[in-house]
């Protein structure tokens, strides 16, 4: 026996032995018959008692309370809780009391998978309950829950004292905290609300490469791999970006992927080195038409999600119904720094930065200087959802020169509460100017951007076939999510974040 085990699950090994000693499987591979959830039985009994007098439902068991021969306990399914009436009569036949005496007063645990069938009813304290006739055991549970509480002011909460036990075992969390089963509801509504919107405007769904032989379409380090067979190095995608482009060269009018997407660099409340891209393209369109779209689409989701385009985040009410306030990245700059930095060459934003009180590394170019700036002194200050648009040439290599602005480019970033959540341009489709903005980059990286891009021949040579006017966007699902859910952390919109190596796992405690 393993000597790690704790008091209580060297109990739940005895019980499942005792179990097996009684002829009962503790793992049935049978199929149960399942009917009804328990939101259904709660929300449909009161205006249709007719059609709950024979229900199957299965689920956890939560909690117990002993009454000699009748009992109540409470099971939850993945819809809430509903609570049951076992008596022991109801379920065991003739002089054979085992299934109630032994299995359901003593061996059974809670967190055990159980399927009752029986009727609804109401108790005399006006509690809708099931009225158990037949009990099969379906899982057993060898590891405790922890206890959930609710404190004076009917908070529910939990006593897992690890404060990232939460995000290592997330199918704990899940089962005792149902709030958390709904934010990841929530999250499936907004990915869905997204796709719907974007196919029913005709654009294709599609699937690129996540193992890429050259990264690309974003400034990041990416992870590294080797191919045994091939004998080559390939990356994790960074972004999707120039894969997607192929794909408008090749003649679609308007694609977009949902992207798992890999940055080998820092982790933080709002980064996790795998994280969820949209990102969208669409010929004949521009930067400006990108962002009407957006605006449309996020208030779309919004709705889609809440029945409402305000949604609470923390203290604030964040309003996606349109339009957004808009700002170029010059003038938001201006506007809260009071510097007009529009001419300024590489040595003066240096000079500006320093006044400012911002640390800037020897490596960084013009570019990485301005959007040190604007991250440091202006991007904190956008709560409701804003534009900012027409960022220095510097800062985008792939987007394209603007039309009446020298030095600029048809980009534009949407912040809110604080943070990016999609960037957006006017692609670049002329191939020399695009070998030319890579060729910058390559420089920069001898500088030691680790983050500079590389010069990706294959897609040059696409661009020479010709790609036609595009607008794209890619927006952060995590980040999105995070608004949406009302999330304080990336960790509480990913299934299973990424984690330290865990060192220990902190002992449970269950109460019947």
């Amino acid at each position: 026996m393993n000597q790690n085990l704790s008091e209580q699950e060297l109990v739940r090994r005895e019980n499942l032995q005792k179990m097996i000693d009684l002829g009962i499987e503790p793992y049935p591979s049978a199929t149960f018959p399942v009917t009804h959830t328990s939101k259904e039985i709660h929300e449909g009994y009161e205006t249709n008692k007719e059609g709950y007098k024979e229900v199957c439902i299965a689920g956890r068991l939560m909690s117990r309370r002993i009454m000699g021969k009748a009992s109540f306990a409470e099971i939850q399914d993945s819809t809430g809780k509903m609570q049951v009436y076992v008596s022991r009569d109801d379920i065991c036949d003739g002089e054979d009391k085992t299934l109630y005496n032994q299995v359901f007063k003593k061996i059974l645990d809670l967190g055990d998978f159980i399927g009752i069938k029986g009727y609804a009813f109401v108790t005399q304290t006006g509690t809708l309950s099931i009225h158990v006739t037949e009990l099969t055991i379906l899982s057993k549970s060898l590891k405790p829950l922890p206890i959930t509480k609710t404190d004076a002011d009917g908070k529910v909460y939990d006593e897992v004292t690890d404060p990232e036990f939460k995000y290592r075992q997330r199918y704990v969390d899940l089962t005792v905290n149902p709030e958390v089963r709904e934010t990841f509801v929530q999250r499936s509504k907004m990915i869905n609300a997204m796709r719907n919107f974007m196919t029913e405007r005709g654009y294709l769904e599609v699937e690129t490469p996540v193992l890429q032989p050259m990264y690309g379409g974003a400034a990041a380090r990416p992870f590294k791999t080797h191919h045994n067979t091939l004998d080559t190095t390939f990356y994790l995608r960074i972004a999707n970006e120039l894969y997607l482009k192929r794909l408008m060269v090749g003649g679609y009018d308007g694609v977009f992927e949902f992207a798992k997407d890999f940055r080998n660099e820092g982790m933080s409340r709002f980064h996790n080195p795998e994280f969820t891209m949209m990102e969208l393209y669409v010929a004949y369109k521009d930067y400006e038409w990108m962002m009407d779209f957006t605006e449309e689409m996020v208030e779309y989701v919004a709705m889609a999600v809440h029945g409402t385009t305000d949604v609470q985040v923390g203290e604030n009410v964040i309003s996606f119904k349109r339009p957004w306030k808009r700002y170029t990245m010059y003038g938001a700059i201006e506007h809260f720094t009071g510097i007009d930095i529009s001419e300024m060459d590489e040595a003066g934003l240096r000079d500006t930065a320093k006044g400012l009180g911002i640390h800037i590394e020897k490596s960084m170019g013009k570019g990485k200087i301005i959007d040190e700036i604007f991250g440091e002194k202006c991007e904190h200050l956008l709560i409701q959802p804003t534009f900012i648009t027409d960022y220095p040439v510097e800062m985008s290599p792939l987007a394209k020169k603007h039309k009446t602005k020298p030095g600029l480019v048809e980009r534009f970033e949407g912040i809110c509460n604080a943070k990016e959540i999609c960037n957006a341009f006017s692609e670049l489709n002329d191939p020399i100017d695009q070998r030319n903005r890579f060729e910058e980059q390559l420089e920069l990286g001898k500088r030691g951007d680790e983050e500079a891009m590389q010069l990706d021949e294959d897609y040059l040579r696409a661009l020479e076939y010709g790609m036609p006017p595009t607008a794209g966007i890619g927006i952060g699902i995590d980040r999105l999510a995070m608004i949406i859910t009302n999330q304080k952390s990336i960790q509480d919109v990913l299934f299973f974040p990424q984690m330290k190596p865990e060192q220990t796992v902190p002992p449970q405690t269950e109460s019947e």
